[in-house]
């Protein structure tokens, strides 16, 4: 146990979130508990993680977390460690939880200069009927953006994607890469947009002014018999721009989502719920939601690529 690596975690204590200066000591080592000098209180070194108030070890359950981050279904694990199927699913449902919040504080609330963004749905089968998982790509560094899960494939869903990109984007040249969805084009171009600032004693709703040197491409596949045919559209921005920041993205090629194709293959292999013709369906939204994130973070901050 070292103090110095622990804040306070009251909201009401003064020193909460500043670690290093002092306030905290060590209260208990067989219980593993810490007290705060300020706000006189004691927490558990567990306290703010996934492992707060469970009996199982650590390595257990990050054990198991890891086998579920990588596609193995959860029956497999219930029968290999003689867990309950409940336990196991609240273990993964904590994880998918500490990872948004890891992910909206370390890549929601960035600000990156994207250059290319590409992005795309999944078509998830539940027990429940059909959801739909859209996921956005930056292209230069292969970091997962964000992702939303809805029952319906419509403007809202792609309007939601849109946001988390507008949220961490810079406004610089831009790239937008995408299917042939028509939705894709009336989001991105309503989210990238900014107020003016209003006159004296000026009412209503601030003027939106569109950002300059967004590019929008739509990549669309059509499958024959004997062949695939693509079609390469260039919806918005002009083609010296769209060269110039696919050779900066991605070094090469041309205009595609190939990129964004494998995150999804990739997502299907680390999700058991997301395999095609699988025996191990979702239930709730939320399990995808804790999914997705939980297989995001491995993906963003443990995985080389």
């Amino acid at each position: 146990m070292n103090p110095q690596d622990v804040f306070c975690p009251n909201i009401e204590c003064p020193a909460r979130g500043q670690s290093g200066k002092g306030n905290i000591q060590i209260h208990s080592q067989q219980e593993q508990r810490y007290r705060c000098e300020v706000c006189e209180q004691t927490f558990t070194a567990t306290k703010g993680t996934i492992f707060y108030r469970l009996r199982t070890s650590a390595e257990m359950v990050m054990l198991v977390i890891a086998l579920l981050a990588y596609g193995c279904p959860l029956q497999a694990i219930v029968k290999a460690f003689g867990l309950d199927e409940r336990t196991v699913r609240d273990w993964w449902q904590r994880a998918g939880q500490h990872c948004q919040k890891v992910h909206e504080h370390s890549v929601g609330s960035a600000q990156l200069d994207l250059e290319q963004v590409q992005a795309d749905e999944i078509k998830v089968k539940t027990q429940k009927g059909t959801f739909w998982m859209a996921l956005a790509l930056m292209i230069p560094t292969r970091l997962w953006l964000g992702g939303v899960i809805s029952a319906k494939r419509d403007l809202t869903l792609i309007q939601s994607l849109a946001e988390q990109v507008r949220a961490i984007a810079l406004c610089r040249p831009l790239l937008l890469a995408v299917d042939g969805l028509a939705s894709y084009v009336t989001a991105f171009q309503a989210a990238f947009r900014t107020a003016l600032p209003r006159r004296r004693g000026e009412k209503g709703r601030p003027k939106l002014v569109a950002w300059p040197n967004i590019a929008i491409v739509h990549v669309v596949k059509q499958r024959f018999a004997d062949h695939l045919h693509i079609d390469r559209r260039i919806v918005q921005g002009r083609q010296a721009m769209i060269r110039r920041l696919i050779q900066a993205s991605q070094g090469a090629g041309g205009i595609n989502t190939a990129f964004i194709e494998r995150l999804n293959a990739t997502f299907r292999q680390r999700l058991a719920s997301l395999t095609r013709r699988t025996r191990t369906l979702a239930r709730k939204a939320e399990t995808l939601v804790s999914g997705m994130y939980g297989v995001g973070c491995l993906y963003n901050f443990c995985d080389c690529h």
